[in-house]
């Protein structure tokens, strides 16, 4: 595949890769599928499921290849971490906050042009944590990738990844590195229709609706990928007496 001008053009993701490339090389033996649905250029929202602490370097890897930067939603706090801070503006890493809703509203609406203006795409996990759910499938969503594409009407892209769990586990210590390049698949879907809900984007109902979609396109590529059908009923954690630490969007 042809290298993007985003690939091309000198930046730190240089850097990162040269250290990061080959080390998850060695760790996964990765097939994308789907790759043309992943826009050459211009902003785009990616969503995938997320199960392991070792998956955001599957995705991040993956984007790459697709000729992409992997860009990720990050906590507001983290860009005031020395060194660490500089290099995710320097990445263009999205800052998020926890904040009121019409502040959060604000911010949603402030990223988006920032993300459409630069021609950027952004990674963020519509379940705003690792799954829950016993089995691995993807469970509730929240509405913050819903929210960046309906905003700022960017392309909001599913994707599910599944073999992550052999190298590292849902809340394992450490990597299983031998046997090396264990294989891990990746599948990106068709962009969810949101025309529909784009003059009621600022409504509640919307935003169900959206993630709705959304969840259930994750959840159909996760089924393709595994060859077997999710539960009928998604994991609420609430329902569980569990607690939705970590997330980063609502």
């Amino acid at each position: 595949m042809r290298a993007t001008a985003e690939k091309t053009r000198p930046s730190l993701f240089w850097l990162l890769a040269v250290f990061v490339v080959p080390f998850v090389s060695y760790t996964a033996k990765i097939r994308i599928r789907g790759e043309q649905k992943l826009p050459r250029d211009g902003a785009f929202v990616l969503a995938p499921n997320h199960y392991s602490e070792y998956d955001p370097l599957i995705v991040a890897l993956a984007v790459w290849r697709l000729g992409r930067a992997p860009r990720f939603m990050a906590k507001e706090s983290l860009f005031n971490v020395p060194v660490l801070g500089w290099a995710l503006r320097r990445t263009g890493m999205v800052p998020v906050a926890r904040a009121t809703t019409l502040a959060a509203a604000k911010q949603t609406i402030s990223q988006s042009k920032e993300l459409a203006r630069h021609g950027r795409g952004v990674i963020v996990y519509p379940e705003g944590t690792l799954t829950r759910d016993p089995a691995l499938w993807p469970m509730r969503g929240k509405s913050g990738a819903v929210r960046l594409a309906l905003a700022g009407d960017i392309p909001l892209i599913p994707m599910a990844q599944w073999g992550t769990q052999e190298i590292m586990g849902r809340y394992q210590k450490g990597l299983s590195l031998w046997p090396p390049r264990r294989k891990v698949e990746v599948l990106i879907g068709d962009p969810i229709d949101l025309s529909d809900l784009k003059h009621r984007k600022g409504s509640h109902s919307a935003m169900v609706e959206a993630t709705d979609r959304l969840m259930a396109a994750v959840t159909a590529l996760l089924e393709e990928l595994r060859g077997e059908k999710a539960p009928a009923e998604r994991w609420n954690p609430a329902d569980h007496g569990q607690k939705e630490t970590g997330r980063l969007d609502s």
